[in-house]
């Protein structure tokens, strides 16, 4: 299902990519210097930066990703949201002041202030770019998925129009403008999404019965038609697809007390996540409530509390994906509709990832799942476009204050994304082809006004995080590289000229990537990151804070141990097996797909192992 394009969504899209311009080229004559391009002269007021820590920080995955995960699964997406949301625990009370008062502009800085290590420098450099290149291919997706049915172009036409706005917003001013395009954003997204959500508590539910057929098996034997797939069994659902003599595609799904239609397609056949499939642009909207609690048909006018308990009570049709193994066409994708009890999605277990959560035993799913926790936890500290946004204040107590302010602004938008999702799973909007669209096909249903803003803040949502790290990546590239690695003393003009040249680069490899990467789930993207952000720079960063024992021998060896053991974890992963090599889950050698639990550990221990054999050495040295 493509959403039609909007002529007014079109001129307030226009319109806000101009006023983001804008503010870059009036912005930009006040970032002549290295300081003033890569950390805006330390000049930024404090609250203004914790709005822009939230304008960073709420990427596409927090907005789009998440509340489509919450309408497609329920709870689980919303668990997303609480990783998210802790890991600004660590960087409050454990990271923040101090590494204000160790660097200068980017994280690199911060690592190698005790040292002067070019080895430091090298692995801190590669590790912000590599990570930021691991959260720029969720927000590059992200982009394309907006424009898509924005403005009626191909996806990767959305991808490289982002790229091509974030390159001159970075390029012109560097962190000013970066700044407050990341506040306006923030500022607007919480703004608006709490207005969505009023408008979703005024509505409420509406019983709707569904448009399905049921029967029983003698009449669905008896139908007519060649059937392509009969009784198949497949994730645990029993399919079945009957070919029509138009070309169409029924396909039903055997309940204990008979069989449910679940769509009627043409059949088109397209690749979606590397599949093929008989399901195209002509997908039917979806989303529903079946049966609401007692006899009522409707409820209105909702608190909070109200519209939570009512969902609780009801049963909603949901449509999760199904992959079945058909005999002439091979590995197919089709929508099923499943009716869940409304107590069912508000508690873990839903999501395929988290399903594992409801097992008594403890299993590799379990694991994975904490894991992925760990990582988002202990993520956030470590993602170098938030750590260089430390360095926009005048001094530790400002950065304290604008981390308070960042973390109550996440926190409320969060809340926000749970009343979001859940609504848009009522909303009869849904895409069941594309969940990270929930939030626009919800606004939609509100009328074009809300639309056209939804789809233009997610837009400044993904410019905003893009500039971060873009400027992140530049910065690793002319500050770190050129200058500490390579030994060149460049002026301010020529570093700040170098920043951008990198910047060019690096937003054109994110538009390749975003292209390449077009298909995946972009809250899953972004877990990645996490992962290798808290597997290759978190401890050194912590043990350089608090173990005056550390090395630059131990220092460089986490960082090289965290990121390649996160990143050959990730590239065995069953995901990357089906999604990136178009193998089979089997081919998978990580036991699950999450890194954190033993790739975190690994770079600790790593350190400590190296920074206790190079300090001997240096000790016995020094005693000769």
């Amino acid at each position: 299902m493509l959403p039609s394009s909007s002529t007014l969504a079109i001129i307030i899209f226009f319109a806000f990519a101009g006023l983001v311009l804008g503010i870059s080229f009036w912005l930009g004559r006040k970032a002549k210097s290295a300081a003033g391009y890569f950390a805006a002269h330390g000049e930024i007021h404090w609250f203004v930066n914790g709005i822009a820590f939230a304008g960073d920080y709420l990427s596409a995955a927090s907005f789009l990703g998440i509340c489509g995960m919450i309408a497609f699964y329920g709870y689980d997406g919303f668990l997303y949201a609480i990783g998210y949301l802790a890991g600004w625990l660590v960087a409050l009370f454990v990271v923040a002041e101090p590494l204000r008062k160790l660097g200068k502009f980017t994280f690199a800085d911060a690592l190698d202030a005790k040292f002067g290590s070019r080895a430091i420098k090298t692995t801190a450099a590669l590790s912000t770019l590599i990570v930021s290149l691991f959260y720029l291919i969720p927000q590059m997706v992200g982009a394309g998925v907006l424009v898509k049915p924005l403005l009626g172009l191909p996806q990767e036409a959305g991808v490289i129009i982002v790229g091509c706005l974030v390159i001159a917003i970075v390029t012109t001013a560097g962190m000013v403008s970066t700044t407050w395009v990341q506040f306006i954003k923030g500022m607007m997204l919480v703004v608006f999404c709490t207005i969505l959500v009023a408008m979703i508590l005024c509505r409420g539910f509406t019983e709707k019965p569904g448009d399905f057929k049921k029967i029983d098996a003698a009449t669905f034997a008896a139908l007519p038609g060649e059937r392509l797939v009969d009784g198949a069994v497949w994730s645990d659902k029993k399919l079945s697809r009957i070919k029509l003599g138009d070309g169409q595609v029924q396909t039903w799904k055997q309940l204990a007390d008979g069989y449910v239609l679940c769509q009627t397609l043409n059949k088109k056949a397209e690749l979606v996540n590397g599949l093929k499939q008989t399901v195209a642009n002509d997908l039917l909207p979806v989303g529903s409530i079946l049966d609401l609690p007692g006899d009522a048909k409707e409820a209105k006018n909702l608190s909070p509390s109200e519209f939570l308990s009512t969902l609780q009570d009801s049963t909603v049709l949901t449509w999760p994906e199904v992959r079945i193994k058909d005999p002439k066409e091979g590995e197919v994708c089709v929508y099923v509709p499943t009716p869940v009890k409304g107590e069912t999605l508000l508690t873990p277990g839903g999501l395929p990832t988290f399903k594992a959560l409801k097992d008594k035993e403890f299993t590799v799913g379990k694991l994975d799942f904490i894991s992925l926790m760990i990582a988002l936890f202990c993520g956030t500290a470590s993602l170098p476009h938030i750590l260089i946004r430390y360095y926009t204040v005048k001094d530790a107590s400002a950065v304290r204050k604008s981390t308070v302010v960042g973390i109550a602004a996440i926190g409320f938008f969060y809340i926000l994304t749970l009343f979001l999702g859940l609504g848009a799973m009522a909303s009869g909007a849904l895409d069941p082809s594309n969940n990270n669209m929930s939030a626009p096909l919800l606004a939609r249903t509100f009328g074009e006004w809300p639309f056209a803003l939804v789809c233009a803040i997610a837009f400044t949502t993904v410019l905003g995080t893009v500039a971060g790290l873009i400027l992140a990546a530049s910065g690793a590239v002319a500050h770190d590289i050129i200058t500490g690695l390579l030994g060149h003393d460049l002026e301010e003009h020529a570093k700040v000229k170098a920043g951008k040249i990198a910047a060019v680069v690096v937003g054109v490899l994110a538009m390749g990537l975003g292209i390449l990467f077009k298909d995946m789930n972009v809250n899953f993207l972004v877990a990645w990151a996490f992962n290798v952000a808290a597997s290759a720079n978190l401890p050194a960063l912590l043990m350089i804070l608090f173990w005056s024992g550390t090395t630059k021998q131990g220092v460089a060896a986490s960082i090289s141990v965290g990121l390649i053991s996160s990143i050959g974890w990730i590239l065995c992963s069953k995901e990357a097996c089906i999604n990136l090599y178009g193998l089979t889950e089997k081919a998978a050698i990580a036991p699950f797909s999450q890194p954190a639990i033993v790739t975190i550990p690994l770079a600790f221990l790593v350190l400590v192992i190296v920074s206790l054999a190079t300090k001997k050495k240096t000790t016995s040295i020094t005693q000769n």
